[in-house]
């Protein structure tokens, strides 16, 4: 429809009536708005601003909270570490403590094996003496009788037995 306007006009001029009523029709359309609903507009559009003021700040708010939370969050890893130092320190030394305490229990059952060792030898030392001794005594016995039985005769034996047999008949 413009464009037949356009092209019903002699020469190459715009249709001003058209574009008049146009800017009037447009006008009144924004009067009758911003008279039924301008207070509506301007409060949407305040309200709007104001939401956006308060969300601003509320947004303020939560990156300062968020800052303080990552500051205490940086805070406590830092702490982590030095905790985990300190945590692995402590088990160095109950490490430590245990290794003295178990080689200590150690150097206590060597010397008591050595004593009991020391005990038992001294123990066969003494048997093996006990039993030479009375190995002696047998070979120095049966020696003692030999030399007596190549010695004595029957008549040096009967004067023995008469011998001894007065002594303990007088004892």
């Amino acid at each position: 429809m413009a464009t037949t306007a356009f092209a019903q006009t002699e020469g190459h001029g715009l249709p001003w009536d058209n574009f008049a009523y146009r800017v009037i029709t447009l006008v009144v359309v924004l009067g009758v708005i911003w008279y039924a609903g301008g207070s509506k507009i301007k409060a949407f559009f305040n309200g709007r601003a104001s939401g956006i003021e308060e969300e601003l700040i509320s947004l303020e708010t939560r990156k300062a909270d968020a800052k303080a939370k990552l500051a205490d969050v940086e805070q406590r890893i830092a702490n982590m570490d030095a905790e985990a130092q300190s945590i692995l320190d402590e088990y160095r030394k109950q490490g430590e403590a245990a290794k003295a305490a178990i080689i200590e229990r150690a150097e206590k059952s060597a010397a008591q094996i050595t004593e009991q060792a020391s005990k038992a030898a001294e123990n066969e030392v003494k048997q093996a003496m006990e039993q030479m001794r009375e190995e002696m005594a047998e070979l120095v016995a049966d020696a003692a009788e030999q030399m007596i039985a190549k010695k004595l005769n029957k008549k040096s034996h009967e004067a023995l037995i008469d011998k001894y047999l007065t002594k303990v008949v007088l004892s």
